[in-house]
């Protein structure tokens, strides 16, 4: 059954807990990163733009007097920032006990790379977070209580498929492919994350979340390129007519990150008419996301294209 009008404010208290949230320079992370500021949480603002997260960074501590909000420079498009980003935390041997896996770029038309050669949607929305993930698994361990990962997945799911034979789009490129295909595989580690971390014994839950229809940046940094377009257009007109705030779309992503009734491995979006809108409930799962073979060689590939294998004896 749905949650009826979940808010931030029917959360517990996080004093003392700390979160990372990347992409939290705008949009859903900016609007996470407040809910959780909020409830007490310390929290990292991690994103690539420096300029657009102090500026994210003065509007956060405006809204919550006396919140301890700071700024970590990170760009899940390329493998040696997320290096960097990890040890910076290890080293400082607090334990992480929220990660909100939240950055994404959406559909470019043509094909993009990563630094690593990576195509770029796949590497920035699956693959880094996959990295910092596995590089921050010591640190998520040891939060009181066993850490919280929440990872971003996506209405888009439901048409996605795993292209275990292309899956850097080098045969046949489709911008809103790739894009489907990286938030799939968003689901299908929040999933198989939870699988292997109750056979290891790992105290981690791992929940994904989708916002549902949610007014951002994300469809004019994306399909269109800072060129505009008709289809961009459309899109965001019919997001902004029959979509919700960002705020609202943080909405799970915050249930996810905080609520006990989350469930380790469950999915969670806007619960209204075609999961576009609405109060917090469970979300369904397409049968792509559960099939168990395809979420083993997703996570085999994903270690030998990162180098990163999750294990407690992980170092950067």
């Amino acid at each position: 059954m749905a949650e009826r009008a979940w808010k931030i404010e029917d959360a517990p208290r996080l004093d003392g807990r700390l979160a990372i949230v990347t992409g939290a320079s705008g949009g859903l992370g900016a609007e996470t990163a407040l809910g959780l500021a909020r409830r007490g949480a310390a929290v990292v603002l991690a994103a690539r733009n420096a300029v657009k997260a102090e500026t994210a960074l003065q509007r956060l501590r405006a809204a919550v007097p006396g919140a301890d909000i700071r700024v970590g420079l990170l760009d899940l498009a390329d493998l040696a920032s997320v290096r960097r980003f990890a040890q910076s935390h290890l080293d400082v041997g607090q334990p992480v006990d929220v990660l909100v896996n939240n950055a994404g770029v959406m559909a470019y038309p043509t094909r993009r790379v990563t630094r690593d050669g990576f195509e770029e949607q796949f590497g920035t929305n699956y693959l880094g977070h996959f990295a910092l993930t596995g590089l921050l698994l010591p640190a998520l361990v040891r939060a009181q209580g066993g850490g919280r990962v929440v990872s971003l997945a996506s209405l888009a799911h439901v048409q996605g498929r795993i292209a275990l034979d292309d899956l850097q789009g080098e045969a046949r490129y489709d911008g809103w492919t790739a894009y489907r295909q990286s938030k799939l595989a968003m689901l299908v580690f929040a999933r198989e994350l939870q699988r292997r971390a109750d056979a290891a014994g790992w105290p981690l839950r791992s929940v994904a979340a989708h916002p549902g229809w949610a007014v951002t940046d994300i469809i004019s940094n994306g399909p269109a390129e800072g060129r505009g377009g008709v289809k961009p257009a459309l899109m965001n007109l019919a997001f902004s007519f029959l979509g919700q705030s960002a705020a609202d779309g943080a909405l799970p992503i915050l249930y996810s990150a905080t609520m006990e009734k989350a469930e380790p491995g469950g999915y969670y979006g806007p619960a209204g008419r075609g999961e576009r809108t609405g109060s917090v409930g469970p979300s369904r799962v397409m049968p792509q996301a559960r099939d168990a073979a395809v979420a083993a060689a997703l996570w085999d590939a994903s270690e030998r294209l990162t180098g990163v294998r999750f294990g407690l004896e992980e170092r950067v």
